[in-house]
């Protein structure tokens, strides 16, 4: 797994992430066609937030299942925290908001979340 750094806008949340950039969606559901995220998932074990805790504020909708976590700051929702299929902990993580990454170069997959 590759090591990558990333956060919000502004810099007040900031973590680090072991994740491939591989399998990655876009998802046409309404929150994600609207913000245009590009997500990766990884283990929470390697996710680690290095600060912002207390600048993050969380929305839920639909199933109530992923925690949607935003700066109150500037806005930029850079990960959230949910389970996945397996049951297993997971960060999603929005790539446009990893360190150097041309998330241009990259082809995700569309998940077609609108017809959940």
């Amino acid at each position: 797994m590759a090591r990558h750094e990333g956060g919000c806008q502004c810099g007040a949340v900031r973590y680090t992430v072991e994740v491939e950039l591989d399998k990655l969606i876009t998802c046409n559901c309404s929150r994600c066609g609207k913000l245009g995220s590009v997500l990766a998932f990884a283990p929470a074990s390697a996710f680690e937030l290095k600060r912002g805790q207390d600048a993050l504020t969380e929305y839920r909708f639909n199933t109530h299942k992923i925690a949607h976590l935003f700066c109150q700051i500037c806005g930029i929702e850079s990960f959230g925290r949910g389970v996945g299929p397996d049951g297993a902990e997971m960060a999603a993580i929005n790539v446009r908001c990893l360190d150097g990454v041309d998330v241009f170069a990259l082809e995700p997959h569309q998940f077609d979340g609108k017809s959940l």
